[in-house]
């Protein structure tokens, strides 16, 4: 079974529109979907916007009986260079920026309890060609030059917030986490409020189309 783990409602509605729903019920406070959708067994659970969310929606849809977790959505490119409005990349690596102990361990931002690497490598099914990009996840939604520097300096492409989380908790739960992101808004191309406001729908379409090759990477 495939369980897609989807921030928000307007991400989740690209699946449910082609998706044989069996069955609706909630799990640690998330809406999860069963059924079937591009020949295949998937569980949808919406979770709903940040870190938090993303952990608990996770573990629904392992607990619903995912056999690999598939995140798909919107996100922001940190620069012109490397990421375009409506473009689709596959997320190769994580790292929650928001996540500090240097002060107390000194090793780099990100670096979770027990890691030694702050970043956490993702799922890339070898049957999916699109542009590798590295990620960052927080608890933030801004415009603000420091962290702007913060995940550039970490090395990261795109940032959003929820894929970290969802990285971490199947690390743990020894489950594939494969993340697939399509760009609303670019740092630097004015405010990325109203960018992802303009091109959210956009930059959704062109994921949309792409969705039955992702499940057929993915089949299980």
């Amino acid at each position: 079974m495939i369980g897609c783990v989807i921030a928000m409602d307007r991400e989740a509605e690209l699946l449910l529109a082609d998706m044989e729903i069996e069955n609706i019920y909630t799990m640690y406070g998330k809406t999860v979907h069963v059924g079937r959708a591009f020949g295949q067994d998937v569980a949808l659970v919406v979770c709903g916007v940040g870190k938090v969310n993303a952990a608990a929606g996770t573990c629904a849809a392992i607990s619903a009986g995912a056999d690999v977790v598939l995140n798909f959505g919107v996100a922001g490119g940190l620069s012109p260079e490397k990421t375009e409005v409506g473009e689709v990349y596959l997320i190769d690596r994580a790292v929650q920026y928001d996540f500090d102990c240097t002060q107390l361990n000194g090793l780099p931002i990100g670096t979770l309890d027990g890691e030694t690497e702050n970043f956490l490598p993702l799922f890339c099914p070898p049957a999916l060609s699109y542009p590798r990009r590295a990620l960052g996840t927080g608890d933030r939604f801004n415009d603000s030059p420091a962290d702007h520097a913060l995940l550039l300096g970490l090395g990261c492409d795109i940032r959003e917030m929820e894929a970290g989380a969802m990285a971490e908790v199947c690390k743990y739960a020894g489950v594939p986490f494969c993340s697939v992101k399509a760009i609303s808004d670019v740092y630097g191309s004015g405010s990325t409020t109203e960018q992802f406001r303009k091109n959210c729908k956009f930059a959704l379409l062109e994921l949309k189309a792409d969705l039955p090759e992702i499940f057929a990477s993915l089949e299980v």
